[in-house]
């Protein structure tokens, strides 16, 4: 027993006489004062900082250093550390690069920080976990980041985390960051790359990939591009439809075909197919030939139903030129089951026009745009707007790419403080010696002119936001056009408070639109199993009409268990079983319509088979109309012997709401009619003629009257709008359907 311990006794020794040389060395690092050396559970070393408690179990005092010193991308940073501290590490840090940097042209070291700090991914720092308030929590996440949609969030593979690029990235010299981004550039400028391709989510993950590859690694040639690489491509795209197609039996799907002509004045067809799971596309056809032929289009119809599958499609939607409402009529006939439908999206932009040329409105437009066109070709105007607090662009890319009229007048109005400041500034004194000026003045001091706007934009305002539902694809709308066209018409009367003789002309032009395009009873069915409208007293869900078009929809889709269904309408509509549950009531109006029969619907399963099929559909054909540059390729063969096929391998979906694809503005921003320059006495005798002092006089009085007459700014508070003083005409003209759809 002595023996043995007499022989252990030099190796301990030995063994705490190195452990004591390697502390002394390492504890010579200033940041060993703020950090405290222990062991885990299993006996491996650990690093705590003092400050947050945060521990590190790889990377040494130099990721400690970084810690303190909050250097991001490789370590966190640490949250309680004082503001001196941080500045002690930050120094230590810098000066160990700059002795790097002086002897790195003389000979090759390693790096000055320490070990390299990659080599620890996979070692973990355990932060002692603080409470956090509810805000917090929200808070942290994946803010500021792109979120991925369509094809590239199936595609998206993994890669390096650019957020934290590494310690050698960050040790890199300006010149060779701009050299890097210089040859990027080139590439670009050289091969004529759309600028706005560097938006794309897979340029940085590329970017990512190429420096995983490390040094050495050589880009894909032309043939891989263009043979290997686009096959591997196609089979990935294929692998996503046919994950789509495997739903397309359990919630159906709707067929969506758009007409269209590209620069060359070629009639194209797009047809796209959309379920809930997402969008793909199925063909584009050349139909410049036989586009006016019902029957033709008929047939192309049918066959584009035979590829996705007749039991597959409950809907189809095309434009309303009156070729594609016959082709509509002659495939519901061929299929009984499948529905056709005109696009909502279109049909709301219809009802916008037509109340767009009705003249009163015409004349509010056209005095909204003199102010902006005046405001936006005056440099020091647009200046001294931009330094008033609260101030926004006079004019913003529609919201939709309908109705930019009345979104840049809600725009205008918003501004009304500003303008009526602008105009009565002591600034604007010389912009009162030219006509235009002047005008721009008596505009935007007439309170009748803002009474007239704001009436309009509160018109307007229940329309636009049923079309940003429907066109958009983030989810089904189909169950909400019915709802929606129903509140803008009360919504208006509400408006005028039920004065027939103000509302009615707005009403006839709805009614025409929605009775003789949009009305189906798809839409109505669809409407009452939406359950957030259903379970509201308020909504006309009882109405027989409606209950009416549930059972011809039912007949028409030849539902399995039609003697059961009975039941289990009244089941939905008094709330027993599963339709009961808290849960089930909580969330009717928040879940989506058809994830909600999905959880609730499961003791009527009939009528939960229908609903899913009908609230999983869209209402509109907007998703053919976003690739239209895309599709244009198809049918050109500007890519050297890249077969039409071939090229329609890859598309890419676009956000509903792309501010880049309005370019119809103009009539707001450009002054279209360049007048020859006046000198001043011209000038002056044509103001003498068109303002005369009495009128100027009468304009004033009646001006201090009408600026009393509106003050809103609240859209639900109506009451002191003048609608006496708003003048209502009809259009003269009967719309031309068809000139408006080509």
């Amino acid at each position: 027993m002595e023996g043995t311990d007499s022989q252990s006794t030099p190796t301990n020794e030995g063994s705490a006489s190195k452990s004591s040389s390697e502390n002394v060395r390492q504890k010579t690092d200033i940041a060993w004062r703020y950090a405290i050396e222990g062991q885990d559970s299993q006996g491996r070393r650990i690093l705590i900082c003092q400050w947050c408690s945060s521990i590190f179990r790889g990377g040494g005092i130099n990721r400690v250093k970084h810690h303190l010193a909050k250097v991001k991308g490789n370590v966190a940073p640490c949250k309680n550390v004082p503001n001196d501290v941080q500045q002690i590490m930050e120094d230590s840090l810098n000066e160990n690069v700059k002795k790097a940097k002086e002897k790195k042209g003389i000979f090759e070291i390693g790096n000055p920080l320490g070990r390299s700090v990659a080599g620890f991914e996979d070692d973990d720092i355990q932060e002692i976990p603080h409470p956090k308030t509810k805000t917090q929590t929200n808070m942290s996440g994946n803010k500021g980041k792109r979120k991925a949609h369509g094809i590239e969030s199936y595609m998206t593979g993994k890669s390096l985390d650019h957020s934290q690029p590494s310690i050698k990235s960050c040790m890199q010299s300006k010149e060779r960051w701009h050299d890097t981004d210089m040859a990027i550039a080139l590439w670009f400028y050289d091969a004529c790359i759309p600028m706005n391709a560097c938006n794309s989510p897979y340029y940085q993950q590329a970017i990512g990939k190429i420096t995983s590859m490390g040094h050495g690694y050589q880009g894909p040639s032309y043939h891989a591009l263009r043979v290997t690489l686009l096959k591997d491509a196609k089979k990935q795209v294929e692998l996503i439809v046919d994950n789509l197609r495997s739903k397309w039996a359990e919630t159906g799907c709707t067929i969506m075909g758009d007409g269209w002509k590209d620069n060359r004045q070629r009639s194209l067809i797009n047809f796209l197919v959309y379920c809930p799971s997402g969008i793909s596309f199925i063909k584009s056809v050349d139909a410049s030939d036989f586009e006016s032929n019902a029957e033709y289009l008929c047939n192309l119809f049918s066959e584009i139903v035979e590829i996705v599958g007749s039991s597959n499609v409950v809907h189809m939607v095309t434009d309303n030129a009156s070729n594609y409402k016959a082709a509509g009529r002659l495939l519901s006939e061929k299929y009984p089951t499948i529905s056709w439908s005109p696009c909502a999206a279109h049909c709301l932009n219809l009802i916008m026009k037509d109340i767009g040329e009705m003249t009163h409105v015409k004349d509010v437009i056209t005095l909204a745009s003199r102010v902006t066109v005046y405001v936006h070709n005056r440099k020091w105007i647009l200046s001294w707007l931009r330094k008033r607090p609260g101030w926004r662009e006079i004019l913003r890319p529609a919201e939709t790419r309908f109705g930019t009229n009345f979104i840049a007048l809600k725009n205008l109005h918003d501004l009304k403080q500003h303008l009526e400041a602008l105009v009565t500034s002591s600034a604007y004194k010389r912009e009162l010696k030219n006509e235009k000026g002047k005008e721009v003045k008596q505009i935007v001091v007439d309170g009748k002119f803002w009474n007239n706007c704001l009436i309009i934009v509160r018109i307007m305002g229940p329309i636009m936001r049923l079309l940003r539902i429907c066109d958009s694809d983030e989810k089904p709308s189909l169950g909400y056009v019915y709802e929606g066209m129903w509140r803008v018409v009360n919504g208006i009367k509400e408006l005028f408070k039920n004065k027939k003789k103000f509302y009615g002309p707005y009403i006839d032009i709805i009614d025409r639109r929605w009775d003789n395009m949009l009305k189906k009873d798809l839409h109505a069915a669809a409407f009452w199993l939406n359950p957030a409208f259903q379970y509201d007293k308020d909504s006309p869900c009882h109405m027989p009409e409606i209950m009416k078009s549930v059972l011809e929809v039912m007949q028409k889709l030849k539902m399995d268990g039609l003697q059961y269904m009975m039941d289990e309408i009244s089941m939905f509509r008094s709330k027993d079983q599963s339709f009961g549950f808290e849960f089930a009531q909580n969330t009717h109006k928040t879940a989506r319509p058809d994830e909600w029969w999905k959880l609730f619907g499961n003791d009527a399963p009939h009528l939960q088979k229908l609903a899913i099929k009908l609230l999983s559909q869209t209402s509109s054909s907007s998703g053919c109309e976003r690739n239209w540059s895309v599709f244009e390729r198809i049918h050109t063969k500007k890519r050297n012997r890249l077969e039409h096929q071939r090229l329609s391998y890859k598309k890419r979906s676009y956000d509903p709401v792309d501010y880049e694809t309005i370019d119809k503005v103009e009539f707001w921003v450009i002054d279209e009619e360049q007048e020859g320059e006046l000198d001043y006495d011209e000038l002056e005798e044509m103001i003498e003629e068109e303002f005369p002092k009495t009128s100027e006089n009468e304009a004033s009085q009646s001006h201090k009257k009408d600026t009393n007459i509106v003050q809103l700014d609240d859209e639900d508070d109506v009451d002191d709008i003048d609608f006496e003083s708003y003048e209502i005409g009809d259009k003269d003209d009967e719309d031309e359907d068809e000139e408006w759809l080509r």
